[in-house]
């Protein structure tokens, strides 16, 4: 059986290194996890540059 959790998270370099962050938070507290959606891209822009990537993503993992 799979549960799927929703996370948000955050980067200063890229959405592939937020998609990483949230992936590395979740397992911190979740094992055998399976796959990462991600559902939204959104960007911060300061000066005409993106200062901040974030991502909106779905997690799967298997239930022990």
């Amino acid at each position: 059986m799979l549960k799927v959790i929703e996370v948000l998270a955050e980067s200063n370099k890229s959405w592939e290194d937020a998609a990483q962050t949230a992936l590395k938070t979740a397992e911190k507290s979740v094992r055998n996890v399976r796959s990462i959606y991600i559902k939204n891209f959104e960007a911060s822009v300061e000066n005409g540059k993106i200062t901040k990537y974030r991502i909106n993503g779905k997690i799967s993992f298997v239930l022990d």
